[in-house]
């Protein structure tokens, strides 16, 4: 329950600070995010493919 309240409380501060920020900054910021996810999410099925289960 904790961890949702601090990822809740985290999101807020985020969007706060997004509402503040230039769009181009925003979009910028958004574009670097949305590749290390796709990178992490490339790895994370790579990774799990090669692994052999138990």
């Amino acid at each position: 329950m904790l961890f949702l309240v601090a990822a809740l409380l985290l999101i807020g501060v985020v969007m706060g600070t997004v509402a503040h920020a230039p769009l181009g900054f925003s979009l910028a910021a958004a574009a670097v995010i949305a590749v290390w996810l796709g990178i992490f999410a490339l790895r994370e099925r790579r990774g799990r493919r090669h692994t052999p289960t138990h």
